[in-house]
């Protein structure tokens, strides 16, 4: 919004002042006098009479022009989310094999969309600043890119990301030269050990309170990181060294090992560890944890999850720290709260309403909703995901859009769930038709006979 305070009013501008001393010289042309001054007074009228230009206020230019830039800016953000969404869509697309997906291209991809919202806001709240202050005419530093595949990730471009797989895995080859080692699984996968995290200093993040913990770039450019991605880059370096990692969840954790057909090798000690506690760590040693009672023949039986399922898990991960982050001051709200007090008979029919829903950190709140949306597309007929995403939507106060997709999750879900979320359905459809009611100009509440 342009500032008011440099605008010069009408009538000043039609009737323009003069100071109270004019001096006018009088010497020899002084037959001149009255024909210079009419000149003048000509001047004076014609400038005062005719339309003021931007250029002729710095101030009012220089706003204009931080709207025009923001309105450029806006939308190439636009387009730059809408691409990422599409390229991250493709990659993951079922009409593609699960194996030619590249895990790193599409958590990129999911990193470059949620840097394109964030970027957008940071600049536009260091625009409202500069306008705040009246400060317009001090530069405003922003990122010079105009395509997806320019736009810096933690100082990189995508491309260049997956470059530093490579780079990775080329020091795993040195290694093993340096040290005369031939293709010996284990030798291959120790060295692997060591460059990742030995010498790169990868490290495990014990709790997941920041961000860039979550991102694929963030962890190999910080070098911390939450397990499943260590174990997406553990996976993406073997990979572009011939050796295919396949993983499973197992309680808490997500083990990974190297596809065989013999498992029980995996489990064979030899220099004091298996080769199943090389690629896992500690957590296969630790009898707290469900991994340690793994054996070849118990390995058989567990469910390998695909690079779809892989993305699932990074994204339901990145779902669960941004909505953590959205309702930081509501502790302990949870997304399903509402529905249990609407649905049981005790409470106040009326439990539902615009002035109970909680506010929330909308940055943090969208995010999770667009990890949300991305999850959607891996698992449609996820009628709890679903669920989640519309009581999201609701928290935004997008309640139209709400209703849409509680509506759709009462189509997938069990009897019993959808019972639960009948009555609220019905009240927030209520709210959004009294929202129409009074956008419309009508006064006091919607009633229904």
């Amino acid at each position: 919004m342009l500032s008011t305070s440099c605008l010069v009013p009408t009538a000043v501008m039609a009737h323009p002042t003069f100071p109270d001393h004019c001096f006018i010289r009088y010497d020899h042309h002084h037959r001149n006098d009255h024909k210079d001054l009419r000149l003048r007074r000509k001047r004076i009228r014609t400038t005062a009479a005719s339309p003021a230009s931007a250029s002729d206020y710095p101030l009012f230019s220089n706003q204009i022009q931080l709207t025009k830039d923001s309105s450029s800016r806006h939308e190439f953000y636009q387009e730059a989310l809408k691409t990422a969404r599409d390229k991250f869509t493709r990659e993951i697309s079922f009409q593609s094999k699960d194996k030619d997906l590249s895990l790193a291209k599409a958590l990129l991809y999911v990193a470059a969309e949620d840097e394109a919202f964030v970027s957008f806001n940071r600049e536009m709240d260091a625009r409202s600043l500069l306008n705040e202050r009246r400060n317009v005419s001090s530069p405003l530093e922003t990122e010079n890119w105009d395509s997806l595949e320019q736009m810096p990730l933690g100082g990189k471009t995508i491309t260049e990301w997956l470059s530093e797989l490579d780079a990775i895995a080329r020091e795993v080859e040195a290694e093993l030269v340096s040290r005369d080692i031939g293709c010996h699984l284990v030798e291959v996968l120790e060295a692997v050990n060591l460059v990742l995290f030995e010498l790169r200093g990868l490290t495990r993040s014990p709790v997941l309170v920041d961000s860039k913990h979550s991102y694929l770039h963030s962890v190999l450019d910080s070098g911390c990181g939450s397990a499943i991605l260590l174990s997406i880059i553990y996976i993406e370096v073997c990979r572009r060294l011939g050796i295919t990692i396949v993983g499973s969840r197992v309680g808490e954790d997500f083990l990974i090992w190297p596809q065989t057909g013999y498992p029980e090798e995996l489990f064979k000690v030899t220099s004091g560890h298996s080769l199943f506690a090389v690629v896992n760590g500690r957590c296969v040693e630790d009898p707290r944890s469900m991994a340690s009672d793994l054996t070849g023949t118990s390995l058989l039986g567990l469910e390998i999850a695909t690079n779809r399922d892989i993305i699932g898990i990074a994204l339901a991960n990145l779902i669960r720290l941004h909505w953590k982050r959205a309702s930081r001051s509501n502790h302990g709200l949870m997304l399903t709260s509402p529905l249990r007090h609407v649905h049981n008979a005790s409470e106040k029919p009326n439990m539902i309403d615009k002035s109970n829903v909680p506010l929330l950190r909308p940055q943090d709140l969208r995010l999770a909703i667009m990890a949300s949306e991305r999850l959607l597309i891996l698992q449609p007929h996820n009628w709890a995901l679903r669920r989640d995403h519309g009581m999201m939507l609701y928290y935004n106060r997008e309640y139209g859009k709400a209703v849409q997709e509680l509506s759709i999750c009462m189509a997938f879900a069990p009897e019993e769930e959808a019972e639960i979320l009948e009555p609220f359905v019905e009240k927030l459809h209520l709210m959004r038709l009294e929202s129409s009611w009074k956008s419309l100009g009508h006064a006091g509440r919607l009633t229904v006979p």
